[in-house]
């Protein structure tokens, strides 16, 4: 498969888009829980955000230790759509923790 990604690969891909957009979605639900004042449930949407994005780090990892073991991988526009995904929910996440706490300072 000089041409294509092996299937461990795409599915190392496919991780890092799935659990990176679930990240994603969850840290907006977080904010939308927050607006409306639901704090506890904002807390575990951030947990469960963060949960996603170590899912996600595991398999760029995997992809990382494999090019560094001398099995590279051929860049496609899957795989730069994956790290896309990642580091979007990465910044993502982070703003969401920001904004749960400017809506908690509001309530107070």
């Amino acid at each position: 498969m000089s041409e294509q990604m092996t299937q461990e690969q795409l599915e190392a891909v496919m991780g890092l888009i799935i659990n990176a957009g679930n990240a994603k979605s969850d840290a907006m639900e977080a904010i939308q829980a927050a607006k409306k004042g639901d704090f506890q449930a904002a807390e575990e949407k951030l947990k469960t955000a963060e949960q996603g994005l170590v899912e996600a780090h595991h398999a760029q990892t995997g992809l990382l230790t494999a090019e560094a073991s001398g099995n590279p991988m051929n860049v496609t526009l899957l795989a730069v759509h994956s790290q896309d995904h990642l580091m979007t929910a990465i910044t993502f996440n982070d703003l969401a923790k920001e904004v749960v706490e400017v809506y908690q300072r509001l309530a107070e």
